[in-house]
């Protein structure tokens, strides 16, 4: 048995100064896990299935050493998360198929007037608009094959626009506490509200959003040079079902007014979530849940369950206050370059992995932070950014940037065109320098305005 030592209380919390066996153990199943869910291109297992294994693990062995039970792995699980992303899923699964989406991106390329950038403009605004409230993910899979559409009847290549689409997504989706999965889990432990959310991040995405813009332009300046035939897409795009088509926006309307007062009413954002997908299914009668059903990403929320309860055993062997301990003199020093370091720690690690399981490790250690007396909050907002933008620094970043690249990848294959996939190589060249400009945006607005994220 390896002999450690537990350290000081500073206001009621105990600093691990050592590391116990309880910690080197549930320490070493997270690393093993994450390792295997961050190289399922190699091994071949989904990274569902790794999460899933190290969670059993983790109950399993924190039961033998006493420092984790299936009732603590149920308490760990933030339901808030799942059931609200879970419900905006099922929400989408039935606007979908209506016709709605591509009836917009189609009006938006009639608007442009086949100018390229003015297009991207007119996409990305949409894109972005959309990911406010629907994540980033379902908005690029509703509008990638769209883009790819509009690109061959103008006869020009769509890489600029889709990549602009999965970046302008993931950039958007930092605005609002429902427009990208960490969002959710960030607001759900800091008690942040959907207003209060939207009032700090919407200035920042909003100048981070213009940067990145520009940066595109002159990233693609040679493809948004061409000049395209003038066609007219007025009448390309049919709402099959305008019924369900008006009831889904009428509802997301509802709720948008719901998520502002949410905190009021003293509901979870979750609950407005299922109010709007319940009100929806009366409104739109003929809706069929078995087919609706189906069509939720159940294997994303299996993914969100199993890496709560993986992370709340962590927790529980007191590893991340251990690691806290180590980051506390540094947060204590310098609030500003700590939330600075803290955005740009998180953007580069969400680049090269996940940012997922990046915001459920950190969470913690946060929390821990904030029992001692120190003042988290720009430490939070810090995170939400990072973890965001930095999806934007590589082709792996984010699930939107994966399938933006599976899509092109398929396309250049069905066209025999090597120049019609998005490469690796091709996103370092262009989302890179973008994720690069929009931290830089950010950590200067951060510095300038550190009182107003601070309070």
């Amino acid at each position: 048995m390896l002999q450690y030592i537990i350290s000081t209380e500073e206001k009621g919390v105990i600093i691990y100064h050592y590391l116990t066996t309880e910690m080197i153990v549930a320490a070493t199943i997270m690393i093993i896990t994450f390792i295997g869910i961050f190289t399922e291109g190699l091994h071949g297992f989904h990274r569902t299935k790794f999460a899933m294994l190290g969670a059993v693990t983790m109950i399993i062995a924190g039961q033998i050493m006493g420092f984790y039970t299936p009732e603590k792995a149920l308490d760990a699980i933030d339901w808030n998360v799942v059931l609200l992303l879970g419900s905006m899923m099922t929400i989408v699964a039935i606007m979908v198929p209506t016709g709605g989406f591509e009836k917009i991106a189609y009006s938006v390329a009639h608007l442009s007037g086949g100018k390229p950038f003015i297009l991207m403009v007119l996409l990305g605004s949409t894109v972005t608009v959309i990911s406010l409230l629907l994540d980033n993910v379902t908005t690029v899979v509703i509008f990638g094959p769209v883009i790819i559409l509009v690109a061959r009847t103008l006869k020009i290549t769509p890489i600029p626009y889709l990549m602009a689409a999965a970046i302008l997504s993931d950039t958007g989706g930092v605005a609002t506490l429902v427009g990208d999965p960490p969002n959710l889990m960030i607001g759900s432990a800091a008690d942040i509200d959907f207003m209060t959310f939207f009032t700090h991040m919407g200035g920042i995405v909003f100048l981070v959003w213009v940067a990145i813009l520009f940066t595109l332009k002159i990233l693609f300046k040679k493809e948004l040079n061409i000049v395209t035939d003038n066609i007219d897409f007025s009448m390309h795009g049919i709402i099959s079902d305008k019924k369900t088509w008006n009831a889904s926006l009428f509802t997301l309307g509802i709720m948008v007014i719901l998520f502002v007062y949410h905190h009021h009413l003293g509901w979870d954002a979750w609950m407005v979530a299922a109010l709007g997908f319940t009100l929806l299914l009366f409104l739109a009668p003929e809706i069929d849940l078995d087919v609706t059903f189906a069509k939720i990403e159940i294997t994303l929320l299996t993914f969100f369950i199993a890496l709560f309860v993986l992370v709340g055993g962590v927790e529980e062997s007191h590893f991340l206050q251990y690691v806290g301990g180590y980051l506390l003199p540094f947060v204590q020093h310098d609030l500003l370059i700590a939330a600075i370091v803290l955005m740009w720690g998180a953007a580069i690690l969400s680049a090269l992995i996940d940012n997922i399981p990046f915001t459920t490790a950190m969470i913690p250690v946060l929390l821990g932070f904030e029992a001692q007396g120190i003042n988290v909050t720009p430490l939070w907002w810090s995170l939400a950014i990072g973890v965001g933008l930095g999806g934007n620094g590589s082709h792996l970043g984010s699930t939107a940037n994966v399938y933006i690249v599976t899509l092109s990848e398929h396309l250049s294959r069905e066209q025999n065109d090597p120049s019609l996939a998005i490469t690796p190589g091709l996103w370092f060249k262009k989302g890179t320098p973008a994720m690069i400009v929009s931290l830089l945006v950010a950590s200067i607005t951060i510095g300038v305005f550190f009182d107003y994220f601070s309070s």
